[in-house]
């Protein structure tokens, strides 16, 4: 359990902003065999994140006046809770593999691209179709749970939490998704200075286990506000995405980096967000 705890709080500590600090990052430790094993931890992060993005959406539409534009606005500031807690550290990784593929048909200069910090117009691009994309379906699961006929008011009604469950299981779900790539494709990065180099050696089963125990936990708890219509049909879309985003990865660069990692989380949280709203549909 002690050890679970220490490569939670890495991954904690690697894809947020939360401090691990001080004392507790002392008692956590680092080393690159526990960055690796800490992968399996990804989607507990999801969980933290998944948490603020829902929480700060429940609670701007309980504040807000109530009007057309009310699920938007909530969608736009839980977006903005979820940039600042992770850093942008997967939407960095969007906009590097956009400028990368989108830059050059050649492999090695791709990759080249990619390490550059800078965005370019890909990238940029990439990015507004992207975050526009997650905003609107967002939205659009608001305004389906805006119109849902209400229950009595003394009576618990498991529809008014569609979206902060949608919110809570996308972010759960896209993180442990891409850990399929790490388990099936090569890591063509720069080993000698990649920040995800440690993850370059293939995942052992047993983590992944633990990530999608981590998942299965997330649907489980949301399993009372998602049908099992909707649910299947957010999951086999976001697998769809994944397929295609590692398709994509072995035809252009040969395997995945870092930024492919956090690209596909991105693409898999989308594809969640529209397989839902195609599943209530």
């Amino acid at each position: 359990m002690l050890q679970f705890i220490r490569h939670y709080l890495l991954a904690v500590q690697f894809f947020t902003r939360i401090p691990v600090t001080g004392a507790l990052a002392a008692w956590a430790g680092y080393s690159p065999a526990m960055l690796r094993a800490s992968a399996a931890h990804f989607p507990g992060v999801g969980w933290l994140v998944g948490a603020v993005a829902a929480g700060v959406y429940a609670l701007l539409t309980a504040l807000l006046p109530l009007t057309v534009f009310t699920p938007l606005v909530a969608a736009a500031l839980s977006t903005v809770a979820t940039v600042l807690l992770t850093g942008a550290f997967h939407e960095d990784g969007l906009a590097d593999v956009s400028d990368g593929l989108g830059g050059s048909s050649d492999a090695p200069r791709a990759l080249e691209i990619m390490k550059d910090s800078r965005i370019g117009a890909f990238g940029a691009l990439a990015l507004v179709l992207v975050l526009g994309c997650k905003l609107a379906l967002i939205a659009l699961l608001g305004s389906v749970e805006a119109g849902l006929p209400a229950m009595e008011e003394a009576d618990f009604a498991p529809e008014a939490w569609l979206v902060p469950a949608a919110l809570f299981s996308g972010h759960v779900v896209s993180r442990g998704l891409p850990l399929l790539l790490i388990r099936v494709l090569p890591h063509v990065g720069d080993s000698a200075t990649s920040k995800s180099k440690p993850l370059a050696d293939q995942i052992s089963l047993s983590s992944l286990g633990v990530a999608f125990l981590w998942c299965f936990m997330a649907l489980a708890l949301v399993s009372y506000a998602l049908n099992a219509t909707a649910l299947i049909a957010s999951l086999s879309f976001s697998v769809i995405a994944l397929l295609w985003m590692g398709r994509l990865f072995t035809r252009r660069l040969g395997g995945f980096t870092g930024d492919c990692l956090g690209a596909t989380q991105q693409v898999c949280e989308i594809a969640f967000y529209l397989g839902l709203a195609l599943g209530l549909a």
